[in-house]
């Protein structure tokens, strides 16, 4: 099996052909992806991933989603914690942001969340009625 880095989705999904070398690594990124070895994409390279499509490229939250959804109809490729990158998408398009939303999947087995973010992540949450329940300390 063989872990893929931000770089080499970037290169798959962005046609950004700015130079000889980008474009070299999009061929060479595209032979492994579409090659059908096993493959691996672990949380981090996915939130990675959405970061640089969303703030780098301005990519729109649907074309984040669709770019994400393909990854993960991939057959030979593992997503690490897939139930969790699943509930975070689903999230995501529910108004939460990704890396908030993938923080709350993987704390879906305790009993609630902790996070000073009230305006941005826990009264979206408790809107969204999702579990566990997001609080605020204090």
């Amino acid at each position: 099996m063989i872990g893929l880095d931000t770089n080499v989705l970037t290169r798959y999904y962005i046609q950004d052909d700015s130079d000889v070398e980008a474009k070299k690594q999009r061929e060479a990124a595209r032979r492994l992806i579409e090659s059908g070895k096993p493959l691996m994409v672990c949380k981090t390279v996915l939130l990675e991933l959405e970061w640089v499509m969303r703030g780098y490229y301005k990519f729109s939250a649907a074309q984040i989603a669709g770019v994400m959804k393909h990854l993960l109809a991939l057959p030979h490729v593992t997503i690490e914690d897939r139930a969790g990158i699943v509930q975070a998408l689903s999230h995501r398009e529910a108004g939460l942001e990704l890396a908030d939303a993938l923080h709350h999947a993987s704390y879906r087995d305790c009993d609630s969340m902790a996070s000073f973010d009230d305006k941005q992540f826990a009264r979206r949450s408790r809107r969204l009625g999702l579990a566990p329940r997001v609080v605020v300390p204090g």
